[in-house]
């Protein structure tokens, strides 16, 4: 238990001008709340756009991988020998196309014609009977044949996006497959 007289005795022992209790004033709070509370704005609205281009970004190259593995498993169904069926519509009709005739570009930027097709953004596939793209074109396809042996060919798909988002590269898929006689 304290008497007066010895809180009086601690006050006297302070340095003049401070009181007995110690610790931060209600404005050195708000001025701390509001100093941290504008530096985790910043990292947020960072942090969030980092998951944005993340997300956008992974579900455009899960998107190329699939389109490319749906082009590749078309032409994989194509006989040996078939140089006639139009891989460009879907279902592939038996006349009007290229089939696994050796030729093509795996390169998206110079496509060859019957050896390219383009889809909508939803993975539609739109019309186009040239190398030029259709309106509205999302994702390009391209794909070559190249014959190994007598007996053997590689067929080669690349699915790439139209444009990428930020400053990244476009992302695109390639997928390389074997296809043998008489198969």
């Amino acid at each position: 238990m304290t008497t007066d007289n010895q809180c009086t005795e601690r006050e006297a022992e302070l340095p003049r001008g401070s009181s007995g209790d110690s610790g931060s004033t209600l404005v050195e709070v708000i001025v701390a709340i509001l100093i941290m509370g504008t530096l985790a704005a910043g990292l947020l609205s960072m942090a969030a756009l980092a998951l944005t281009q993340s997300e956008n970004q992974g579900h455009l190259s899960a998107r190329t991988a699939e389109y490319a593995q749906d082009k590749m498993e078309q032409l994989l169904v194509l006989s040996y020998g078939d140089s006639t069926s139009d891989t460009r519509v879907f279902p592939a009709s038996v006349a009007g196309g290229t089939g696994l005739t050796p030729g093509g570009s795996a390169n998206p930027a110079a496509p060859t014609v019957g050896y390219v097709d383009y889809l909508d953004a939803s993975g539609n596939l739109l019309a186009s009977n040239s190398a030029t793209p259709p309106t509205g074109w999302f994702y390009q396809r391209v794909w070559q044949v190249t014959p190994l042996s007598g007996t053997l060919k590689e067929i080669k798909v690349t699915a790439i996006v139209a444009r990428s988002i930020g400053r990244t590269e476009r992302p695109s898929a390639t997928l390389v497959s074997l296809k043998s006689f008489p198969f």
